[in-house]
């Protein structure tokens, strides 16, 4: 137990440790940078390495239905929080003059309406880090042969999530700048670097390759889970004040905590045991993603709500991570 927590817990604490220390002394656009070249050429070529490396299991097709229940589960318990909370501040502010919801108080913005938070709050609890922190802890945790059912997991989550039902939120939600048409939508699903690497790594299994550039493949992927980390530290960066992480405090408790343990439940009901469990309680549990920044950018939407997320998510997935090992592994 020990082993594994401290294999789990060295590049999770290391690296995003790192990219805070180097923040102050990094331009400022380089996290931008960073998070666009991995983007673009680094979690592609992870999951092209991935996709032929991996094996699959004969129940591989159960794995895009649980990313996808767990995206629909996370929309729907974050409405029920959301209106729960709203139904208790609003009850509070009738009968005393007391401090208004930490969700929606006056620490919001002024260009920011409560229909954006709301949509905010929907996306912090439901969007999971899955490319670059999930398969980072799956690798580091399981090794290649049990990572199928991970590397499934994350290229679901993000295709149907970060480009599917996300866009549709931040569409319905925030105030875009531009006309959102369903084109639009599509041409972003089609065009998702990541799908297309993991697609093409899959396909070129039987492909053996030179030695060296399997081996520079191997390492490259190790890169790419280093530098992933580092711009979470970055990121983390940002942070100003106890103010964004307390309103992120519901939305945190969702993403770490009551998802994957229902998850773990589920899947336990369903007879599915060991690591493959673990596996789909770690990935429904992963931070907040950081792809909710660019909606939040696209869509005018609670960029402080968004960014305590991340923060305090990433902090919660530490602190539960024992639990979760020492109840599903």
């Amino acid at each position: 137990m020990l082993d594994t927590l401290f294999r789990a817990y060295t590049p999770l604490l290391i690296w995003p440790g790192l990219g805070l220390l180097l923040l102050r002394f990094v331009p400022e656009r380089f996290p931008q940078l960073l998070g666009q070249a991995l983007y673009w050429v680094g979690v592609p070529l992870q999951l092209l390495v991935l996709g032929r490396q991996t094996e699959w299991s004969d129940r591989v097709g159960f794995i895009p239905a649980v990313a996808v229940g767990v995206l629909l589960l996370s929309l729907g318990l974050s409405l029920i929080f959301w209106w729960t909370a709203q139904r208790q501040s609003s009850s509070i502010e009738i009968t005393a003059d007391s401090a208004p919801s930490p969700i929606t108080s006056t620490s919001i913005s002024a260009t920011v309406s409560p229909r954006a938070t709301l949509g905010s709050f929907i996306l912090a609890a439901m969007l999971g880090n899955t490319g670059f922190v999930g398969l980072a802890l799956a690798q580091v945790l399981f090794g290649i042969d049990d990572l199928g059912w991970a590397v499934l997991f994350s290229v679901t989550s993000n295709v149907a999530g970060n480009y599917g039902i996300a866009v549709f939120i931040a569409s319905y939600f925030g105030h875009s700048a531009t006309k959102n048409h369903w084109w639009i939508q599509l041409r972003d699903v089609v065009t998702v670097p990541s799908t297309w690497a993991f697609f093409l790594g899959f396909s070129t299994r039987s492909i053996v390759l030179p030695e060296a550039i399997a081996t520079g493949l191997d390492q490259a992927v190790w890169v790419v889970m280093a530098s992933a980390l580092l711009l979470v530290g970055l990121r983390l960066g940002s942070i100003k004040g106890w103010r964004s992480l307390q309103r992120a405090i519901l939305p945190t408790l969702l993403k770490v905590l009551i998802v994957p343990g229902l998850v773990g439940l589920g899947a336990t009901c369903f007879g599915v045991t060991g690591v493959p469990r673990l596996v789909l309680v770690l990935m429904s549990g992963t931070p907040t993603g950081l792809s909710v920044l660019i909606l939040a950018e696209v869509y005018n939407l609670d960029r402080e709500l968004l960014t305590g997320s991340i923060a305090l998510s990433f902090i919660g997935l530490l602190l539960v991570l024992p639990l979760w090992l020492t109840w599903f592994s």
